[in-house]
């Protein structure tokens, strides 16, 4: 029997805990529900396992038994995140969620029954295996820093030394088609900011602004000159991306308000890009408030990491993705993706690479199809075992003799 073959054998399984997860999801840090379907799916496993008590986290530790010098043997990180997000799910499945305002939009049910895949696929193999595998099933992945946590909570000594290598699987619904395995050296998805900006004026009557400081102009012209100053500033050959997607202001079309602000992201894949758009924010920001007679408060969060791929760690998972399903199914993205992805806090510290992979369901046109974070995104279970299968051979090939 092949590791395709086994992870065949096991689908039905990795469907159902799938199935499971996606009925009942949760956001954020705290994951009861999951963390417990987790533990109970990697019962009778031959692992160490930690569940966090402060987050829903599951850490799980296999150690391979080829090793000569166990004390010294290399350690691989494989990761899965687990949260939802706060989305009201448009798909009419049998598994849709029950859980209003909630839906696994972006596939981490599938990460996480692929991982527990690769557990028991590992398990199996420990006589194959010279080093430790430690199994790091995240929470609050969507914007809660759960990575940053685990880290602080010490996942990359898990097995008692550091981690040499990292990998991380993600599904997409779109752009690639289903079974496709993608990714790129360097950058592959982006850093992320936020920028949340208040302005403060004077409040009055409608019928008489001459009397009042008006701060709702100065936002609408900082919104509008945020726009124009990226293209004008920023080297039209680097990437930058400012998307406003809240504004706020007012009580009544007839009362000029005191305060009136907005919100932003700020997508970069280069590091002096991306201090170069913070100041050029403040700047811009501080010039239009001037102008209107209006005091301002910009703060610019710095969120994510740009997520940076080691190249031989590429390669390396491009060779374990051709040799379990030939080289047809690999492909080098010729770009990174707008997206962000907190992985990016364990490559910061550790050599490895985040991998892509189709989940574009049979019959819909992945050039089309609903994106990730989409009410409408769905999801083919038919990448549950190639993703356990791919994640078992990133981890052998690492650890090989």
């Amino acid at each position: 029997m092949t590791l395709l073959d086994d992870a065949a054998g096991i689908s039905d399984d990795l469907a159902d805990l799938r199935h499971r997860l996606h009925r009942r999801p949760e956001i954020g840090l705290r994951l009861q529900r999951t963390q417990q379907a987790v533990l109970e799916a990697l019962d009778g496993l031959d692992l160490e396992i930690t569940a966090g008590q402060e987050i829903g986290s599951v850490t799980a530790v296999l150690r391979g038994t080829a090793s000569p010098d166990p004390e010294t043997a290399p350690v691989v990180l494989l990761r899965a995140d687990m949260d939802a997000l706060p989305v009201h799910e448009e798909v009419g499945s049998p598994f849709r969620s029950t859980v209003d305002g909630a839906m696994h939009a972006c596939g981490h049910d599938l990460h996480t029954a692929m991982l527990v895949g690769a557990a028991r696929l590992l398990n199996d193999r420990r006589d194959q295996i010279a080093g430790d595998v430690v199994l790091m099933f995240q929470p609050g992945e969507e914007g809660y820093q759960g990575a940053s946590k685990m880290i602080g909570g010490g996942v990359l000594g898990a097995a008692g030394r550091a981690v040499d290598k990292a990998f991380a699987l993600h599904v997409l619904p779109n752009q690639v088609p289903l079974g496709t395995i993608a990714t790129r050296p360097g950058a592959v998805m982006a850093a992320a900011d936020g920028l949340f900006v208040t302005a403060r004026g004077s409040g009055g009557h409608a019928a008489s602004p001459h009397l009042a400081r008006d701060p709702v102009p100065a936002i609408c012209e900082m919104v509008m000159a945020l726009q124009t100053a990226i293209t004008r500033r920023i080297d039209a050959f680097e990437a930058a991306v400012l998307t406003v997607g809240k504004l706020k202001a007012g009580t009544k079309h007839t009362v000029i308000p005191e305060t009136a602000g907005f919100e932003a992201t700020v997508r970069t894949f280069d590091r002096g890009v991306r201090r170069q758009v913070r100041d050029l924010v403040h700047q811009v920001c501080q010039g239009i408030a001037d102008a209107h007679g209006v005091e301002v408060v910009v703060e610019y969060v710095e969120e994510c990491p740009v997520t940076l791929n080691d190249v031989s760690a590429t390669d390396f998972a491009f060779e374990a993705a051709a040799n379990l399903f030939g080289e047809s199914r690999t492909h080098t993205l010729a770009r990174p993706l707008t997206g962000t992805e907190d992985f990016s806090r364990v490559l910061e510290k550790v050599s490895g690479a985040m991998v892509l992979i189709g989940a574009c369901p049979e019959g819909h046109d992945p050039e089309t199809a609903p994106s990730n974070h989409s009410p409408h995104a769905t999801f083919d279970d038919a990448v549950l075992p190639d993703g356990a299968a791919l994640y078992t051979e990133l981890a052998l090939r690492q650890l090989s003799i």
